[in-house]
């Protein structure tokens, strides 16, 4: 398990340096940051050199690059082109998308896994076929109309939540925020686990354990589940990654200040800096992530061991 880890945390650097050197250069193509600084007027070339010069974007793109990831390693982030370093916007916004994502996972893992396993277990009946009816709609519905109406009913409608969350974010406000951005996963993780369950159940292994006269919920619990959560755990586990990174929709409706609106505004005024800073973070969160689903593996099934 040990040189399993080590190989995989090797592995994880070039994928490090090729993500953010992807996106360093993507970013660097959106267009003329200085030009964004000095609103619809054109810089004057005096101005528009003497900004570029202290960001650094008179340098060739690869310098910037090596110059960037120096700093990276040092805990730099480097600056905002409003003058803030992107260390606090990052301390700012993280914290509120960690919630939110904590939110949105949790209504996957209880609501989906409940759902797919109760679908799995009584395929073919009238309660499978009604909650693969509403999961093929909420999947169907981009996340932004699902957003704007839980937001105009329960916000503005009937005043159970406030329609725009506050600055401090807490968890209570974050609830129906959380069930939007988790909508679309929670469906597919519902759908996932169904079809999981459904298949394993005619499994030798689970006849085995029935024949044995083992009780139904351990059967379920110890043998079936755990076996069928493999792929469900891969899912959530790339999930986490792309629910803090996709956020912008949701954060943008109930005006929340997160990284996925941090990003927004980064890419709107072409703030490399803001937005190479928030995405290596984001690159890491994923890499991470994968990495821990690929070591429950071996926790939920025996039979998987790592050389």
């Amino acid at each position: 398990m040990g040189r399993y880890v080590i190989r995989r945390l090797l592995q994880m650097i070039p994928v490090f340096f090729g993500a953010t050197l992807l996106i360093f250069l993507m970013v660097n193509v959106m267009g003329d940051p200085v030009a964004g600084l000095c609103g619809d007027r054109k810089c004057d070339p005096a101005t528009a050199m003497q900004l570029k010069k202290e960001f650094g974007l008179d340098k060739p793109v690869w310098q910037q690059y090596l110059t960037y990831m120096g700093n990276v390693f040092t805990g730099d982030f480097g600056t905002a082109f409003n003058g803030q370093k992107v260390t606090e916007l990052m301390s700012a916004a993280f914290p509120v998308t960690i919630r939110l994502t904590i939110v949105a996972i949790v209504f996957e893992i209880v609501i989906g896994i409940s759902l797919g396993v109760l679908t799995g277990l009584r395929r073919g009946r009238p309660i499978d076929t009604v909650v693969l009816l509403v999961t093929l709609v909420v999947i169907s519905v981009p996340t932004f109309v699902t957003g704007l109406v839980l937001q105009l009913v329960l916000g503005v409608q009937w005043g159970v939540i406030k329609p725009s969350v506050s600055s401090e974010a807490p968890f209570n406000e974050l609830l129906v925020p959380g069930l939007v951005l988790a909508s679309v996963s929670l469906a597919y993780v519902t759908r996932l686990t169904r079809t999981s369950i459904a298949e394993n159940r005619r499994a030798d292994y689970v006849r085995t354990a029935i024949a044995k006269g083992l009780p139904r919920r351990r059967v379920i619990t110890r043998h079936l589940l755990r076996n069928s959560l493999i792929p469900v755990v891969t899912f959530i586990g790339t999930d986490v990654g792309a629910l803090m990174g996709g956020a912008i929709v949701t954060e943008r409706i109930f005006n929340i200040h997160g990284v996925g609106f941090q990003l927004y505004q980064g890419i709107l005024r072409q703030s490399t800096q803001t937005v190479v800073g928030f995405v290596t973070v984001l690159v890491l969160v994923f890499l991470v992530a994968n990495l821990i689903v690929d070591l429950l593996y071996a926790v939920l099934d025996p039979r998987i061991r790592y050389a």
